[in-house]
């Protein structure tokens, strides 16, 4: 083992204290996408005490921070770590001593660990920055959660430029995954996402006289039915593909047929050319279902994030270093997953790797999955994501 990666080591264990801190007050103080603004002001006070230098205020609550020796130059590249500010509406329903003190609100996925994480990174790579072979730009990203997406709309504002970022690596609490281990997948690792909003407009009235009606009940159940033949019909079966819909109200009654119903839903997959072919087809099919049968469709389908592909050789370097520094028996090889996530957006511009964090803790009763009310993490975890993300920067 070298003395950096000793060095490294020790600077982690150090800090567990200090960023265990930092989580919690993040955690009982969570805010929704895009209104960040208690997050982002809590960042920046951590900078200020490291002297690091940045940019705030990015597209509303985004931050920017730069991490770079005397041999920089302008002109040079720098290698960028990213982490997300924003937390969930959901209610938390655990009994520690940190639980969210904003009612309603809950870093139900981890993002107040993954900031966290990276405030930590950010001290061991500023103690270490004459070693560093490249600079390091640290992201801290607004509304990961909503779309637009955070990361589209920093992307937009240039953070990928000055210096220019030539790689970009980000972590993400994984509950499936033991505390103390990581995971990595290269190539294809999780789906693009479109939102399907519909309203289907029909004629009330009396249930036992449906022939004077347009049930849009009956309509909706045939387009929910009839639109899964697109994706077990119509998609090469060697692309995942899923078409769920999780929202179906109708307002009546036993013998009430009512006057429309809404239908929500989601459509992923791993495959652009077959993602525009498929929400045409679904398109097509919902207003040819309606019409039909005597219905008004009114249709809006959200274009969401893309696929995520990880950089295979960039995730090589990031896996080997993971192993270098936690053993081989603490790095895993990840699933493909339907799922999705805006850091998606970052690995179109430039190589990028999105890796997992171990959370889970059984004897401790941590093993609830992200976006549940009694999401919590085992503390190691810490350790092990300040250990790999700044050892991958010295070998990424």
């Amino acid at each position: 083992m070298t003395t950096l990666v000793k060095s490294i080591q020790n600077k982690a264990v150090e800090l567990v204290s200090t960023v265990s801190e930092w989580r919690k007050h993040l955690h009982q103080y969570p805010e929704l996408s895009f209104q960040e603004i208690e997050t982002a002001r809590f960042v920046c006070l951590q900078l200020d005490a490291l002297s690091i230098p940045y940019e705030k205020n990015i597209c509303g609550t985004g931050i920017v921070a730069l991490i770079k020796n005397k041999s920089f130059k302008p002109g040079d590249t720098c290698i960028a770590l990213r982490s997300e500010l924003d937390a969930l509406p959901i209610t938390e329903e655990n009994s520690h001593s940190f639980v969210s003190k904003n009612s309603g609100l809950m870093h139900a996925c981890g993002h107040d660990v993954h900031t966290s994480i990276l405030l930590g990174c950010a001290k061991i790579l500023n103690d270490l920055k004459e070693e560093l072979p490249q600079a390091v730009k640290l992201i801290f990203q607004l509304g990961e959660e909503k779309l637009p997406g955070g990361a589209s709309l920093m992307i937009q504002a240039g953070v990928l430029e000055n210096p220019k970022v030539s790689k970009i690596i980000a972590l993400h609490v994984y509950p499936e995954l033991e505390a103390g281990k990581v995971g990595f997948r290269e190539g294809l690792y999780m789906a693009s996402c479109d939102e399907i909003h519909l309203e289907i407009i029909g004629k009330g009235g009396h249930g036992a006289i449906p022939n004077n009606c347009v049930d849009p009940i009956a309509i909706g159940a045939q387009i929910v039915t009839n639109l899964q033949q697109i994706v077990s019909r119509k998609c090469d079966p060697k692309i995942p593909c899923v078409l769920s819909f999780g929202h179906f109200e109708a307002l009546g009654a036993t013998n009430v047929i009512p006057q429309k119903a809404i239908l929500k839903g989601t459509f992923r997959t791993m495959n652009e050319a077959w993602r525009f072919e498929a929400l045409k087809l679904i398109e097509n099919q919902i207003h040819a279902i309606c019409e039909m049968n005597g219905a008004k469709a009114e249709l809006n389908i959200i274009k969401g994030y893309p696929f995520l592909e990880n950089n295979p050789t960039l995730t090589q370097n990031l896996r080997n270093s993971a192993q270098e520094i936690l053993g081989n028996k603490n790095v895993t090889e990840l699933p493909l997953r339907l799922t999705s996530e805006d850091f998606s957006y970052f690995a179109q511009e430039v190589p990028a790797s999105f890796f997992r964090l171990g959370v889970r803790n059984e004897a401790k009763g941590i093993v609830h999955g992200v976006h549940h009310p009694q999401f919590d993490v085992d503390e190691m975890c810490f350790e092990t994501g300040m250990k790999v993300m700044c050892n991958a920067v010295f070998n990424a």
